[in-house]
């Protein structure tokens, strides 16, 4: 049986990026922006078609989290500056999410959103 992949710990890289350390030894790094952006819950993706609701656009070029809490072993559940707070992040997700170099070589463009807030 495969051991399921933990959080061992969590900082700071730079300002609005997030580092996770797994229990594997992985480093993953998180644009703030970019994790709100691929927020999971049944406001921002519908949960039938499985087609994003949330755009891009609609999340402030300015995001903080402001609290992250752990939703049993499997999830973290962040709490945005913009008020949003449903999204409940599985591990795995998170895993499938991370921006390195070796998950994600090739960095998508981010166009420049026009609302800072």
């Amino acid at each position: 049986m495969a051991q399921m992949l933990e959080p061992l710990d969590m900082a700071w890289i730079g300002k609005g990026v997030l580092g996770i350390e797994w229990s594997d030894g992985h480093k993953s790094v998180y644009s703030v922006r970019y994790l709100r952006q691929q927020c999971p819950c049944a406001a921002c993706v519908d949960e039938w078609t499985g087609e994003r609701r949330l755009k891009d656009d609609d999340v402030p070029m300015l995001i903080m989290v402001q609290d992250i809490q752990p939703v049993g072993r499997y999830a973290f559940q962040f709490m945005w500056s913009d008020g949003h707070n449903t999204g409940i992040y599985a591990y795995s997700l998170l895993r499938k999410l991370c921006q390195c170099d070796v998950c994600q070589p090739v960095k998508p463009v981010e166009l420049k959103s026009r609302r800072l807030m």
